[in-house]
């Protein structure tokens, strides 16, 4: 079902005339108790001017320059003190959280519930174009706003990403207007190339801003901690805050010279020196990660706000967390792929901040009209020829060729295998005769709802990085608990700060069960690979791909992108009647599981 521009106000409406509450506002609870309704046009798009001070915030758009489909996690599991709070709420946890009903836009925008058919009523979301057109509708209703961009703008997810060495997306940044970015996916195309473009395009254009980056011989600041502007007479200083664990979760070779971290102490360093400087309003712009920010949050004193980015949740409201000294900060995280824009409005009065108003703003193709500018950049970007690996081809006719169809709906986003994951393990199983495969637990990648073509857009989508290699390598069973192991405890362990960010290892053949509440060494049980039990000393082939190595073993001399393509070439129709997820453990009840 297709609805027209005015089918789509009419469902606005009726869901403004329902009380549906998009933003929060003063300084409530933070659990959704004082969200009210929109503008009473029904459009979550007219936001009255409020405060004097607004800032607009997207994050982890991973390289998505067109409108897509992008389906929410079903399960994002919170434990300990994590448990029962945002972001780890899924589905209807998170609506009954927020006061929001089902079905609606809304739902659509924050859950996965009725996925496919409210996608197919509802349409895409996100795209620079559509984009551009709301930052600047926004920004006429609130001069002086500035634009931040939370990183992982350049990288992860995209063909033309990897094809022009990020320059799609910077060049698109500069039409956008963004002001302020910090980074993670950035880094992955190497330093010099992070230097390269903050020097020859960034320059006197856009901040990148990042405290806790140094160089490992002098400890010294290689990039700019934070920036101070004036927004309507008030003085708001910007801090960056990169992924404190780029050089783990990515390849180190790549950024050599550099240390990360989380480096809380050094953040109050620099919240006070900006304060010293002058800064009435401190925000930091984060890419730690959602748990990350709430803990720092609690142990750092003079921030009124983080915008964060990493974990791609979508949190409708922020929450207030206290700060060691009994102030206030507050804690957001602005969802993926271009999919949401947030906007932060502060009234700064008095010597303080005296009250709030934020609102997510799901950013639907349909309800938005393309900025001409940028349409006619990506256009002509995609049908630019360029060379890689020795080939010559225009971009558009590259992503644009159809490999497959699915009878199934192929989405990445959650804790465990999605059934597009599970088509790249399947793929590596069969293309380089492996028992076993693995595949990373990136939290980027569209998804493709079934009936629909799989294009070669779609494979970079969920593949396009800068160290795509397969590789095959043997095995022992004791070996292959222990890459479970840690991997889970990246994930889920109780201290925020020793999470790294992703889900957990995608996994074909492999059968096991979890229990995320049990320490490391103890989280993985019942591992069977064709309904026999894994033997700890047996040895076993297994595939996988993104290897963090400068020169990985086992490697196959072929890219991932090409393995999954080739097997859907094979295939041409694709149906995943066997989504191999583990067995979950000691979590029922969590809300971080769709009821």
């Amino acid at each position: 079902m297709n609805l027209t521009r005015r089918e789509f106000l009419q469902v606005l409406s009726a869901a403004g005339m329902a009380g549906f509450a998009l933003s929060a506002c003063g300084r409530g609870n933070g659990n959704g108790a004082t969200l009210p309704r929109p503008d009473a046009t029904g459009s979550p798009y007219e936001l009255r001017p409020y405060g004097n001070v607004s800032l607009l915030h997207y994050t982890d758009c991973h390289g998505q320059l067109l409108p897509v489909y992008f389906r929410e996690p079903h399960v994002n599991l919170g434990l300990g003190e994590m448990q029962g709070r945002p972001p780890h709420l899924v589905g209807r946890h998170l609506l009954n959280h927020y006061g929001l009903e089902h079905p609606n836009l809304w739902s659509h925008a924050y859950t996965h519930l009725d996925f496919v058919h409210l996608a197919e009523q509802y349409g895409r979301v996100g795209g620079f174009a559509h984009l551009a057109t709301l930052v600047k509708h926004i920004r006429a209703q609130r001069p002086g706003a500035l634009l931040l961009d939370g990183g992982d703008t350049w990288g992860g997810g995209s063909g033309t990403g990897v094809w022009t060495h990020a320059q799609d997306m910077v060049d698109a940044q500069l039409l956008l207007g963004v002001d302020i970015m910090t980074g993670h996916w950035e880094y992955t195309f190497g330093a010099d190339r992070v230097q390269e473009i903050l020097r020859n395009d960034f320059a006197g254009r856009i901040d990148f801003v990042a405290q806790n980056v140094v160089d490992v011989d002098w400890e010294e600041r290689v990039f700019k901690p934070y920036v101070i502007r004036e927004i309507n007479g008030v003085n708001v200083a910007v801090i960056g805050q990169a992924f404190p664990y780029t050089p783990i979760a990515n390849p180190r070779h790549l950024m050599p010279e550099w240390s990360f971290g989380i480096r809380h102490r050094e953040m109050q360093e620099s919240v006070d020196q900006a304060r010293a400087e002058g800064a009435e309003v401190v925000v930091v712009l984060s890419h730690n990660g959602m748990d990350v920010d709430i803990k720092m949050a609690g142990l750092v004193n003079g921030i009124d706000a983080i915008m964060g980015g990493h974990t791609h949740d979508a949190v409708p409201a922020p929450l207030e967390v206290r700060t060691p000294a009994g102030g206030t900060c507050l804690v957001t995280n602005g969802g993926s792929n271009g999919k949401f824009l947030a906007v932060l409005d502060l009234n700064f009065a008095n010597g303080r901040i005296e009250g709030y108003r934020y609102h997510l703003l799901p950013v639907f193709a349909n309800l938005i009209d393309p900025d001409p500018e940028m349409s006619r950049y990506i256009e002509d970007l995609r049908h630019r020829t360029v060379t890689f690996d020795g080939e010559t081809f225009r971009m558009a006719d590259k992503l644009g060729e159809a490999l497959a169809v699915s009878d199934d709906l192929l989405y990445r986003r959650g804790n465990f295998n999605g059934t597009f994951d599970q088509l790249i393990c399947d793929a590596l199983m069969e293309q380089v005769d492996a028992q076993i495969s693995f595949s990373p637990g990136f939290r980027w990648g569209t998804t493709v709802l079934p009936g629909m073509p799989i294009t070669f857009e779609h494979v970079m989508d969920q593949t396009g990085l800068t160290y795509p290699a397969v590789t095959r390598n043997e095995m022992r069973g004791e070996m292959i608990k222990t890459i479970l192991e840690d991997v889970a405890d990246n994930l889920f362990n109780k201290d925020p700060f020793y999470q790294q960010g992703g889900d957990m290892v995608r996994v074909g053949g492999l059968r096991y069960a979890i229990d995320p509440t049990r320490d490391i060494g103890e989280r993985i049980t019942a591992m069977e690979l064709d309904g026999k039990p894994i033997d700890p000393n047996g040895t076993y082939v297994v595939a996988g791909w993104a290897s963090v190595q400068e020169q990985p073993m086992g490697d196959t001399g072929r890219k991932i992108w090409d393995v999954v393509a080739d097997y859907l070439r094979d295939h041409q129709t694709v149906r995943i009647t066997d989504l191999n997820e583990p067995v979950l453990k000691g979590v029922d009840g969590n809300p971080g599981i769709a009821a």
